[in-house]
């Protein structure tokens, strides 16, 4: 028991911050407002639809309800596949992955839906929305 006293003594301590001064210079200043913007910003930089630019909805009601409008180039109504997990996206939270058929083609469409305050008006590149 000795012995180990004498070894935790000698090791080296890490410095800490100490005052309120440093303690601040720690910490995030953004407002969540700020922050929020700055992701949108950056997911803005991909294609919507995507892991990086997933769309943003309120809940599952909000994918059913964005998929309910999404209409395929030739203006049909795409073909639903089952969701699966998409994994995190753009905006730091859990994303779901809904394969969306079209006459000849399918793509994968991410979907946020922990924004229960934004409505989503823009279609992913070949789609378009019906009102």
């Amino acid at each position: 028991m000795f012995i180990a006293l004498l070894i935790a003594a000698a090791l080296p301590h890490a410095p800490q911050a100490t005052t309120p001064e440093q303690m601040l210079g720690q910490v995030n200043r953004d407002s969540p407002e700020d922050e929020e913007l700055a992701a949108i910003r950056a997911a803005e930089q991909h294609p919507l639809g995507t892991l990086a630019n997933p769309i943003r909805v309120g809940g599952p009601e909000g994918e059913h309800a964005y998929l309910g409008r999404l209409r395929c180039p030739d203006g049909s109504t795409p073909q639903i596949g089952p969701h699966s997990d998409g994994g995190t996206g753009g905006y730091g939270t859990v994303t779901r992955v809904y394969p969306v058929r079209c006459a000849g083609s399918e793509a994968r469409l991410v979907f946020d839906m922990y924004h229960e305050e934004h409505s989503e008006d823009r279609a992913p590149a070949g789609f378009s929305l019906s009102r």
